[in-house]
Formats: C-alpha cells, sequence, structure tokens
C-alpha cells in the first residue's frame, strides 16, 4: 500500500554509526527490543505527510488501524513516537512544521550570531531594571507625496506655564530609572522579570477622554505625563540610563484619542538651549489607522511651536521646553510620537536577514560578529567586496570604513547607513564596480544597547562612546575598541582611503561634514576635496560650507580624530540634520527618508568621483579649494580691520586659526570615567608599564664600538679581578703575560726616571717589580668597578704630551697613583671622553687633579 516504505524495506543500506549507537543505547534501557536492522534510517525518514506522527498516532488507534500492516511500520511509529516525545527529544535535533525530525544538527550556540534557517532574529537583551511590554511595534516605510515644510512662527505662540504633577494628575510614570552614580550589572531578555505593570490609569467608561501613554519598547522614551487639563499634557524625558542628563530624543505611543480635538504635549526636561525646533522643524507623528487603511507612515504634524526656557529653577540647571499642538485624524486610534524616523535594533536585523537569505548578496557581503555589547547584543560587522581573480589584486584592494549609531538617539544616520548599504549591495555597474576596487568594512550600529533602551547619547557604561575611542577599557566599551581594533588590523593588511562616522546634529540644517586639517603640505587641502566633490553631487542637501576640519583637544577620543592620528587622512564624522534642508530646490523643506536614503547612494557616487583614474575633478576641485581659502582669509582679517597680502606663501597661514570651533553644547564635552573604571584604569596602565622594558638605545656607531671593545677585554679584567682574591696571586698574573706586559710597559713608560722618588715614596724599603704591577693592576680593576658609579673617574697620563709646565716628576707620580681615589661631590666635573683601545686606556685629555669625578 505504501511502495515507498516498501522500497526502504528492501533496499540495503550501510550501517550509520549513529545509528548503531542509538540502537545499542535504547536497547540497553529497554526502550527498543526489535532487532537492529529494523531501526528506521534517519537519512531517510522524511517521506510523505502520513509518516508524520501526529498522523500515525491517529489512524493507529482508530478505524484505519489497517494502514499499517506490518511489524516495521509499527516499529518506525514507536521510534517516531519516541522522537516526538518532549522527555526523549534531542536539543539537538531540528523539526520542522509537522514536527518531523530533521536530519541536519543544531549550529553551536554562541558561535557566530547568524541567523537561523528559520529566520528567527536575536531578541534584544534589557538591563534588568527596564520593564518591557510584549507587544512588538513595527512601522512602514512612505514617503509623502507633498513635500513637508518648516513651520513658519506667527510669534503669538503660546508659552504655557509648568504646573507640573501638584496640581495636575499623573496619568504615566515609570519607575525610577537609575542614574549618575549606578551603574549597569546585568541584562536579560525581555527586561525586568516579573509581570508587567499597568502604568496608564484606567478608563472610567467610554465617555473617557483622558489618553493611555506608553514607551516600554524598543528604542521608546517617556518617563512621565501629567494631564494639567482636559485636552493637555506636560511630558517629563527619561535621561540616558545611568547618567542625569541627555534628554532630546522622545519615542512614545497614545492611545484612546479623539478626532476634531485640539491636544497640547509640552516636554519639558529639555537640556539644549538651542534646537531646530526653534527654526521650524516640526515633531513626527504615525496613526495606526493611516497606516493600516491608507498606508500612510510617518509624518511631519505639529502647531504653535514653541521652545523656550522653563522658568521653573532647581537650582542645578537649567531646563527648555518644547510644546506643541496637534488633532489626531481618527478617534479610539492609536498614535505615535518621535523627534525622528525611528530605526531599532529589530529593524536592523531584519535587513541583515534579508541580505543574509538573499543568495546573490550573500556572495560578495559577509556577515559577522564583531563583539557582543555590554548587555549582550550583538555588534554587526560587514564585510562587503567582490571576489578578486588573485591574490595579488584582492592584496591591492584599498578599504572604505562606515559606521553609524555610535549615538543611539541619532536615528538619521541608520537611514543613511540603511540607503549606502541598499546601493551598494545592488546590482548597478556601479554598485559593482565600487566592489571590484574596494573593501568596504561597515558596522551599521555601534551602540546596540543605547538605541533598544531608548537612550539619546550614551551606552550602558553611562558615557559618551564618541569620546572613549581611545580607551583601554577593553569590558566597558567593548563595541569602539574591537572597532578601532579591527580597523588597526585593517591598516596593517592595506590602505584605508576613507573613514565615516554618520551622526545627526540638532542644532544645524542640512548635511555636513566633519575632517581633520592635514600638516603634511604634500596633501595640504586633499581632506577637503571628498565633501567638496560630495557637495556638487548633492548640492540641495550637502552644505560644503558648513564643513568644518578643526582638531579641537575637546574631540581627541572622537572616532574621526583618533582614525586620523592611526593614519587615515580622509577621516570624517558625517553630520546630518534632524529637521531639513536650506539649500537648493529643497529650501525650506524636511528630509524624508527617501532624501536620507538617497544620500548614501551619493556617497557612493562621490566615491567613484575621489578614485576616477582621471584626476581632472581632482585638480579642479583643488583649485577651487584653494580659491575658497583665499576669500575666507580675507574674510577673516577684514573682519579684524587688517589688510593682508596673500601674493606670497599665503598658504603657511594654518587653516585652524581660520575656522571656528565645532562644539557648541554640552554634549561636546566628556565626562571622563566613572566612578567604579577608575581604578581598573589604573590597574590596566600599570601592568603596560611593567611589560615595557626600559632599554636605553645606541645612538652611534662610536658608542657601539666602545662597547664591543669593552665586551672584548672585560674577560681579561674578570681574570685579573678573581685572581686578586686568591693566595696564588703572584703565579695566576704570570700566566697573564700578554695583558701584564702592556700594563707594565705602560707603568714603566710613565716612571721611567722616577725611580729616587719612589724609593723615598716608600719609606726606603725595597719594593720588588711584581708588587708595583700587582698595585697597579688591583688599582686598575678597582677604578674599573667604580668608574660605575657617580662620583669616581679615572685618570690615565695624556699620550704624548711635552707640556713644559707639568709638574715635577715625584709629584706627578703622586698624582698618578692618587687618580685612583674618590672626588668629593662637590668638585665633580665634566670628564674628557674616554676611548678604548684593543690594548692600553687613554684618556681624550689629563686631568690635572687626582680628586675628579664624574656625576
Amino acid at each position: 500500500m505504501f511502495p515507498a516504505l516498501e522500497t526502504e524495506r528492501k533496499q540495503e543500506t550501510l550501517p550509520d554509526p549513529y545509528e548503531d549507537f542509538m540502537y545499542r543505547h535504547l536497547q540497553y534501557y529497554g526502550y527498543f527490543k526489535a532487532q537492529k536492522g529494523s531501526l528506521p534510517n534517519s537519512a531517510t525518514h522524511q517521506h510523505v505527510q502520513k509518516n508524520n506522527p501526529h498522523y500515525l498516532l491517529n489512524v493507529s488507534f482508530g478505524e484505519r488501524n489497517d494502514l499499517i500492516p506490518d511489524t516495521l511500520q509499527k516499529e518506525k511509529l514507536l521510534y517516531s513516537l519516541m522522537l516526538s516525545s518532549p522527555l526523549l527529544r534531542s536539543r539537538q535535533l531540528l523539526f520542522d512544521e509537522l514536527d518531523q525530525v530533521n536530519p541536519r544538527l543544531r549550529e553551536p550556540r554562541e558561535l557566530f550570531a547568524f541567523f537561523s534557517s528559520k529566520g528567527t532574529l536575536q531578541a534584544p537583551r534589557w538591563p534588568i531594571e527596564c520593564e518591557v511590554i510584549k507587544e512588538s511595534i513595527h512601522h512602514i516605510e512612505w514617503v509623502p507625496p507633498q513635500p513637508e515644510y518648516f513651520y513658519q512662527p506667527t510669534g503669538n505662540e503660546k508659552v504655557p506655564e509648568i504646573v507640573g504633577e501638584e496640581k495636575g494628575t499623573v496619568v504615566y510614570h515609570l519607575n525610577p530609572v537609575p542614574t549618575e552614580g549606578s551603574y549597569f550589572t546585568s541584562s536579560r531578555v525581555g527586561g525586568k522579570q516579573g509581570i508587567i505593570k499597568e502604568l496608564a490609569v484606567t478608563l472610567e467608561g467610554p465617555e473617557d477622554d483622558t489618553l493611555l501613554f506608553e514607551s516600554r519598547f524598543e528604542s521608546g522614551n517617556l518617563q512621565k505625563a501629567v494631564q494639567v487639563d482636559t485636552y493637555e499634557y506636560e511630558l517629563t524625558l527619561r535621561t540616558d540610563l545611568y547618567t542625569n542628563k541627555h534628554t532630546q530624543w522622545f519615542y512614545f505611543r497614545v492611545q484612546n484619542t479623539r478626532k476634531d480635538v485640539t491636544y497640547r504635549f509640552t516636554i519639558v526636561n529639555l537640556l539644549k538651549p538651542k534646537s531646530l525646533y526653534t527654526v521650524g522643524m516640526k515633531p513626527l507623528m504615525y496613526s495606526q489607522l493611516d497606516a493600516n487603511i491608507y498606508n500612510i507612515g510617518w509624518r511631519r504634524e505639529g502647531n504653535e511651536i514653541k521652545y523656550y526656557k522653563n522658568n521653573t529653577d532647581n537650582g542645578q540647571q537649567s531646563f527648555y521646553c518644547l510644546t506643541w499642538t496637534i488633532q489626531f485624524p481618527h478617534d479610539q486610534d492609536t498614535c505615535f510620537f518621535a523627534h525622528f524616523y525611528p530605526y531599532t535594533y529589530t529593524d536592523l536585523q531584519c535587513y541583515l536577514l534579508s541580505v543574509a537569505k538573499n543568495p546573490i548578496q550573500s556572495q560578495f557581503c559577509k556577515l559577522r560578529t564583531l563583539c557582543r555589547s555590554l548587555a549582550g547584543n550583538t555588534v554587526y560587522l560587514l564585510t562587503i567586496t567582490n571576489p578578486s581573480p588573485t591574490p595579488h589584486e584582492a592584496a591591492a584592494k584599498k578599504a572604505v570604513v562606515l559606521s553609524a549609531r555610535v549615538h543611539p538617539g541619532e536615528s538619521n544616520a541608520s537611514w543613511i547607513m540603511k540607503g549606502f548599504l541598499d546601493f551598494i549591495l545592488s546590482n548597478s555597474p556601479d554598485a559593482q564596480l565600487l566592489r571590484d576596487i574596494f573593501v568596504f568594512k561597515v558596522v551599521p550600529m555601534l551602540n546596540p544597547d543605547g538605541v533598544i533602551v531608548g537612550n539619546y547619547r550614551c551606552s550602558l557604561a553611562g558615557r559618551d562612546l564618541n569620546r572613549h575611542y581611545k580607551t583601554i577599557l577593553k569590558e566597558s566599551f567593548p563595541c569602539i575598541w574591537h572597532t578601532r581594533n579591527m580597523i588597526k588590523r585593517l591598516l596593517e593588511e592595506r590602505e584605508v582611503l576613507l573613514y565615516c562616522d554618520f551622526h545627526g546634529h540638532s542644532r544645524k540644517n542640512n548635511i555636513f561634514l566633519y575632517g581633520c586639517n592635514n600638516n603634511d603640505r604634500k596633501y595640504w587641502l586633499h581632506e577637503r576635496v571628498f565633501p567638496l566633490m560630495l557637495s556638487k553631487n548633492a548640492p540641495d542637501k550637502f552644505s560644503f560650507h558648513s564643513c568644518n576640519f578643526k582638531v579641537q583637544k575637546c574631540k581627541e577620543g572622537t572616532g574621526r580624530v583618533v582614525m586620523w592620528r592611526m593614519g587615515i587622512l580622509n577621516s570624517y564624522t558625517m553630520e546630518s540634520t534632524f529637521s531639513g534642508s536650506t539649500l537648493g530646490s529643497k529650501r525650506n523643506i524636511h528630509f524624508t527618508i527617501e532624501d536620507l536614503k538617497s544620500l548614501g547612494y551619493h556617497v557612493c557616487d562621490t566615491l567613484l568621483d575621489f578614485c576616477d583614474p582621471d584626476k581632472t575633478k581632482f585638480t579642479q576641485c583643488l583649485a577651487e579649494l584653494k580659491e575658497l581659502l583665499q576669500q575666507e582669509i580675507h574674510k577673516k582679517f577684514n573682519e579684524c580691520g587688517e589688510e593682508v597680502n596673500l601674493e606670497g606663501s599665503w598658504s603657511d597661514i594654518s587653516l585652524s586659526d581660520i575656522e571656528s570651533s565645532t562644539s557648541g553644547s554640552d554634549s561636546s564635552l566628556s565626562d571622563g570615567l566613572p566612578v567604579h573604571l577608575l581604578n581598573i584604569v589604573d590597574e590596566l596602565n600599570q601592568k603596560m608599564m611593567s611589560k615595557k622594558k626600559k632599554k636605553k638605545p645606541l645612538q652611534t656607531r662610536k658608542q657601539r664600538n666602545e662597547l664591543h671593545q669593552k665586551n672584548k677585554l672585560m674577560p681579561e679584567f674578570k681574570l685579573t679581578e678573581d685572581a686578586s682574591d686568591r693566595a696564588e696571586l703572584a703565579p695566576t698574573l704570570q700566566k697573564q703575560s700578554t695583558f701584564y706586559k702592556t700594563l707594565e710597559n705602560f707603568r714603566s713608560s710613565a716612571m721611567k726616571n722616577e725611580k729616587l722618588s719612589l724609593s723615598e715614596l716608600n719609606g726606603g724599603e725595597r719594593s720588588t717589580s711584581m708588587d708595583s704591577k700587582m698595585t697597579l693592576i688591583l688599582r686598575k680593576n678597582k677604578e674599573k668597578m667604580q668608574s660605575k658609579r657617580p662620583g669616581f673617574t679615572p685618570s690615565c697620563p695624556q699620550r704624548g704630551s711635552t707640556d713644559s709646565s707639568q709638574e715635577s716628576a715625584p709629584e706627578s707620580s703622586q698624582n698618578f697613583l692618587c687618580s685612583f681615589r674618590p672626588a668629593p661631590l662637590e668638585n665633580v666635573v665634566e670628564q674628557p671622553e674616554l676611548t678604548i683601545s684593543p690594548c692600553k686606556l687613554h684618556c681624550a685629555s689629563r686631568c690635572p687633579q687626582a680628586s675628579v669625578g664624574q656625576r
């Protein structure tokens, strides 16, 4: 009745080692008592649905039991039932939707953070202090058909007085979050354990029009909502976790809306004195009903927009308020508000999953794990390049490094990165050419922890990662430590043509770059060519005049400056506005998602222009840059009321003196390290210092020759020194005839005419020549040992001296013998250089005094 099963029964196959082991294992424990050959082969276990254990289970106990005619099928049934049992099922085997066993084994856990064959995503890990709702939030991408213009202030905007929870009603309030002084300890999927509390107020009936707030989802940020009037709410944002500042990013949900009613929202604890909301920026709103019915996504909404200083003074820092009014499009709708288009960690994983599943893109885009974040979330690294025909061509490729979202609240960086990836992974001829000539290293989300929890600027370390690229704390700042290390290894393999870190800017419109002035006159102004080319390719979005190339001390820890000091000439930070453009056809219009994604394409297009073998464009840009610089210099001097002649060496003027600072807010300042990390840094620094060997290098060939001669004479001096401690000193000294002969000749020439004085010096006693030679040698050796100490210097008679003003022979002899005495420290003077000869020791000049030393 089942030909497939009959064929399997008759087919002879080689025994499988795994099945042989399982047969013995099951038989030993009494679970399997049939013949060994009747055990089903796992490689041919899947046939038709009737082999499904659940199907066999249903028919075996009903009227259709005759479908299992023989013992083999019954044994197959028992075996399948054992595999489907949750108690006996192996955790290493994979099961399909019908619960049939799959012969493939599970991949080892934590080996790589690749996506499984079923397409399951890695669930985000949250700090254990954070409550997280179970709902998954997803938004559609949509481009408004009409331009979204800036809000034009009328001057009559209302400035609401801050009431606070004393006079209002708290309708939403998160539990206290960890602030400055506390630090991250552990994380888990889903955040805080236990039942999620219902923080929203309970509606009293269908007529109750109180809004229901929620922000406990990925990238959400809202700490408290206070109802101060029927349709008016004061909102408080949550600071970055483990800090007491950085309130800029907001993203929250409201439910129970009413149509054609004007609501007012006021955020009361913003920290930046300047904001794009003062020059026409509008908040973003998303209607769930509009998305489901009309396929409409995020859009700019709001009226009576006002950004102003909060008059409430807590004595520590000033707060600023953002207020706006809104009318919801539907009754009983679910709406979201955000500072900018959200792009979450889950959004990134969904995108990377689509790339990994694409059979074409996965050939030239390799997905790897760069590291794990502080909370254990994966930091992905993409390597994009076409295979090279030969190893030589592969090694000749230059590299381009791109990264984004080191600041989690700057979601515009992710949209630019997405546009770049969309183009570079496409089948466009330009994209294929770029993959042929470059190796792209891409880190699409440097700070996944901050993105998940809804931070604006910091990681879970409570610090701005873009101020700690020089860190040695691998465990506390893993994302940027591994990024820097990856680029360092990449520089050892090949030239890195360009590094660019994508950011968002909260005080300026348009898109622009921050670079680093090059001090090498050979490459003067070369770092400005790429930004100028980009401004020509995207004239209505990119502003070259907003670019800045000054390297400030407070920016030394940024990725841009650190990579520049590592040797990457074209090292940039790309700043994209949260608002829109003031240029060309897009003047006074908000940027959309497509505008930001198009800039990713323009980056690729500019790379082709920048590396064009025909240097015409490059040369033209350099000439234009010089002209622009001359104009800027004239402008600066005119502002100072001075005249300048640029006919001469005007290019020697420091570019840093011409440009203004890129700072302007507290975000540029580093907070230093948290207290609990200071001791760790001290310990690491001490270990690094102890590993460094203090070796004084030889600087000249003369010093190397002197060292060689010292090492050559050292054995002879060593033998003499050892012999001085023995009783049989004289016979031992006689064995060193050559060395002693040299010293004897030296002393004889020095004391040739001093026999009488020597007799008087020794008190008339008779001294043998051996005693004199021994005394001289011992003192010479003593001088050799003492010369290494401060305050002792050997002194020898000058060779070939004919100075008639020298002292008498007896006095000279006395000075010669006394020259081995230590010199008083107060009389130490600089001594002449000591020259070592293979046969004798000479001084470059003779010292008239015996007590001369060297410090």
